[in-house]
C-alpha cells in the first residue's frame, strides 16, 4: 500500500513538471520596449517639425528629449505683441519681423497612474534652450522721406517649466502622447544689427525712431553711427508647450 501511494505521488509530480515544461512561452509584452520616437502633429500645422525621443528608466520614470525646427517666418504670437502696444509705428515694426528657431527640450517624466511608464497621466519638469535668428526691415522717417535699414541677428532664450500630459497605447507599437499644458518662463538675450551708410540727419532720425521702440518687458539699448545701427535686447521670456504626438515604440 505504501509503495502504491509513493508511486502515485511520484507520477503526479512528474506530470506537473512535464506540463510546466510543455507550457508555451508567453509573447513579449510591449512594456519591454523601452524606446519611443514621436512626431508632434500639431507642430506641422504651424510649419514646424518637432520630434521627441523617450526612454523608459523605471516603473514610474522616463527621460525624453525633443528637438524643434521652425522655418523662418512671422514672429510667434505676433498679434499678441501688437496688442500690447498702442504705438502704431511699433505695431508696424512687429509686422515686418521674421524669425527662425531651433529648440532643444530635455525633460524627466513621472507617470502617476497604475500602469506606470510609459502610459497614463504624467508630470514632467523640463528645460528649453532655444536660439532664434531674426531679421527686420526697420523703417524710419528722415524729414518727409521714409527710409529703411535691414537689421538681422540672434536671440537666445533659456526657460524652465512643467508639462502635464497623458500617453496611451494605440497598438502593439503605436503610442499617442498628448502634451496638455506646459508653461515655461526664463530669460532672453540677443542683438540685431544693420550696416548702412547714414548721413548726420539720417542718424538723428533713426535714433529718434529707436527711442520710440517699445517692446513690453524687454530692455533695449542701441547705438547708431554713420555705418549703421546695433540693438541689444535683454529681458524675461515665457511660453507654453502643447501638442499631440504620434509615436512608434521599439
Amino acid at each position: 500500500m505504501k509503495k502504491f501511494i509513493f508511486i502515485t505521488l511520484l507520477s503526479f509530480s512528474v506530470s506537473i513538471l512535464s506540463a510546466q515544461k510543455e507550457k508555451p512561452a508567453e509573447p513579449t509584452e510591449p512594456a519591454n520596449k523601452k524606446n519611443i520616437i514621436k512626431l508632434n502633429l500639431f507642430a506641422l500645422g504651424l510649419k514646424n517639425i518637432s520630434v521627441q525621443y523617450e526612454r523608459v528608466l523605471s516603473k514610474r520614470f522616463s527621460f525624453a528629449a525633443g528637438v524643434r525646427f521652425m522655418s523662418k517666418g512671422d514672429i510667434p504670437l505676433k498679434s499678441t505683441f501688437q496688442d500690447l502696444t498702442d504705438n502704431p509705428d511699433t505695431k508696424k515694426q512687429i509686422e515686418n519681423i521674421t524669425i527662425g528657431n531651433t529648440a532643444f527640450t530635455p525633460e524627466l517624466r513621472w507617470y502617476v497612474g497604475k500602469k506606470g511608464a510609459p502610459q497614463g497621466f504624467y508630470i514632467a519638469p523640463y528645460a528649453r534652450i532655444a536660439p532664434y535668428t531674426a531679421s527686420l526691415p526697420f523703417l524710419f522717417d528722415d524729414g518727409t522721406v521714409q527710409k529703411e535699414i535691414n537689421l538681422a541677428g540672434d536671440l537666445n532664450t533659456f526657460t524652465g517649466g512643467i508639462l502635464f500630459g497623458a500617453q496611451w497605447k494605440l497598438g502593439k507599437s503605436l503610442m499617442l502622447d498628448w502634451w496638455i499644458l506646459g508653461p515655461n518662463y526664463g530669460s532672453s538675450k540677443g542683438d540685431i544689427a544693420g550696416e548702412k551708410s547714414l548721413t548726420a540727419s539720417e542718424q538723428t532720425a533713426l535714433r529718434n525712431e529707436l527711442a520710440n521702440l517699445d517692446i513690453p518687458l524687454t530692455n533695449i539699448t542701441y547705438t547708431v553711427d554713420r555705418n549703421g545701427a546695433t540693438l541689444n535686447f535683454k529681458g524675461p521670456w515665457a511660453g507654453v508647450r502643447s501638442g499631440l504626438c504620434l509615436g512608434f515604440r521599439f
